[in-house]
């Protein structure tokens, strides 16, 4: 089925002579212009989540064969971009994307063996990193912004009772499409209590496919951490796998409980594809900002760089038993 719907887009577009690359994405606003826009995205892309993300079909989504065939191909296409072979695709994806290279290190393409290599590339500082929804409670997250049927904390980091010790917690959730950066930084300083990897599918974490009853980011891969701090108390941080991302990695040094880790420390990456970030401060610990919480009730996402403020905190000392 996927198959066919692949085939079927890609020759209407043809035929239709439409942009292959455009602003046909989620809105999104640019926090540093105040510019409100659409996202770029594949036009293949936008047509196919809208086709499987919908009422009539998300049954399909939940076949297994569907997830396999997602599976296999996420694990192809991360083999494929490790090879020398893929360079050459690294040119035209800078080109289509309207990437600056100059922010990135090296800027220079051609140092770059593999597209893999580019991809988990390392930038300046102030680059823009991600888009961001805030809300300051799961229940409205749920309302909003991640509907599937079986989203909790609980069920994102299969425990109970690290999910009761989050609940009701204020939610901010990142998202990166293919062209972003895609290593990640710590939001916090504190000392990391607790580190989990949970294997799991690769669905498309688009807003599109959030807002379906398929439950995508408690079945996708995923790996999380728990650090502790002075300044919000708990702090759950949890990095989400997507389509095409054969890897969530969180470095090793930072898997020890105990370990101290500073604010904007890289934890770790993702490899090729589009992913997600979830984190969660405890009830009343943090304060967002007022117009991350006002777009957010709009369903509108907010492009953030890096050193831009998301909120202030509440101090508290829940601990975890």
């Amino acid at each position: 089925m996927a198959l066919f719907v692949d085939s079927v887009l890609n020759s209407l577009l043809a035929k239709c002579h439409l942009s292959a690359n455009g602003e046909y994405g989620w809105k999104s606003l640019d926090r540093k212009t105040g510019r409100l826009m659409r996202e770029q995205q594949p036009l293949t892309k936008k047509l196919k989540l809208i086709l499987l993300f919908n009422p009539l079909m998300e049954w399909i989504d939940t076949t297994h064969l569907m997830r396999l065939w997602i599976h296999n191909k996420s694990v192809q296409k991360g083999k494929e971009e490790g090879t020398p072979a893929s360079h050459n695709q690294i040119k035209t994806f800078v080109e289509t994307y309207g990437i600056d290279m100059n922010d990135f290190e090296p800027s220079n393409i051609e140092e770059y063996k593999t597209f893999e290599d580019f991809f988990i590339r390392t930038h300046v500082p102030t680059v823009a990193d991600s888009r961001v929804v805030a809300y300051d409670s799961v229940a409205e997250t749920k309302k909003l912004w991640i509907k599937g049927t079986d989203f909790s904390l609980a069920s994102l980091v299969m425990d109970t009772q690290l999910g009761a010790h989050f609940a009701d917690a204020a939610i901010a959730s990142f998202r990166l499409s293919p062209q972003d950066y895609h290593r990640y930084h710590s939001p916090v300083t504190g000392t990391v209590k607790s580190f989990r990897s949970i294997p799991g599918d690769h669905y498309q974490v688009d807003p599109i496919a959030l807002q379906s009853s398929v439950n995508i980011l408690t079945a996708n891969a995923r790996s999380y951490l728990v650090i502790e701090t002075d300044e919000f108390g708990d702090v759950l941080f949890v990095a989400i796998g997507a389509t095409d991302v054969g890897t969530v990695r969180i470095h090793e040094g930072l898997q020890k409980p105990g370990t101290p880790i500073k604010k904007g420390v890289e934890i770790g990456y993702f490899q090729f594809g589009g992913s997600s970030i979830i984190v969660a401060f405890q009830n009343a610990a943090i304060k967002f900002d007022q117009d991350l919480l006002d777009l957010g009730r709009q369903k509108i996402q907010v492009s953030v760089e890096v050193g831009m403020s998301l909120g202030k905190s509440n101090p508290r000392k829940k601990k975890i038993a």
